[in-house]
């Protein structure tokens, strides 16, 4: 797991793994204060949600089922490539949902969970500020999202 920040590493050799104490070591490594991860029901197109950080939870219904295609989680996992944008609050774009306005964050970044081309669900990083994500975390983000796939199941 080179590359991947040493906490989230560590995160990852537990077991069982703990998925919550991992999307908060990758949300504390981007300076984010708000997270998803979700997971590709087997059989189906839902991303289940897996853990989660500062969503409101009038919001979790909202998140606990996304189908892919649907908001940002469900774009990136539909697109298999991340889904970015600078501000949530101002976006138009009609790619993040009206509820996700709630969370109250900005800059945000959703990643599907790819690994040999094969998609296992999404992991989502937000900000309470515009943030635009350089290329390096993007890559950073897929990077851990590919070791994140490697120890589902």
């Amino acid at each position: 797991m080179n590359n991947i920040p040493e906490k989230i590493s560590e995160q990852l050799k537990e077991s069982p793994i703990n998925w919550k104490n991992v999307l908060e070591a990758t949300i504390s490594h981007f300076d984010c204060s708000t997270g998803t991860l979700h997971f590709l029901k087997p059989g189906t197109s839902i991303l289940e949600l897996q853990a989660q950080k500062g969503i409101p939870d009038f919001l979790l219904p909202k998140v606990s089922a996304i189908p892919i295609g649907k908001g940002m989680a469900g774009i990136a996992a539909e697109r298999m490539k991340p889904v970015e944008m600078c501000n949530l609050q101002t976006d138009e774009s009609g790619v993040a949902r009206p509820a996700a306005k709630e969370t109250k964050v900005e800059g945000s970044l959703a990643a599907p969970l790819l690994h040999q081309g094969k998609l296992y669900g999404t992991i989502g990083i937000a900000k309470p500020v515009p943030y635009d994500f350089t290329e390096e975390e993007i890559s950073l983000l897929m990077t851990i999202g590919d070791a994140i796939c490697q120890k589902i199941n």
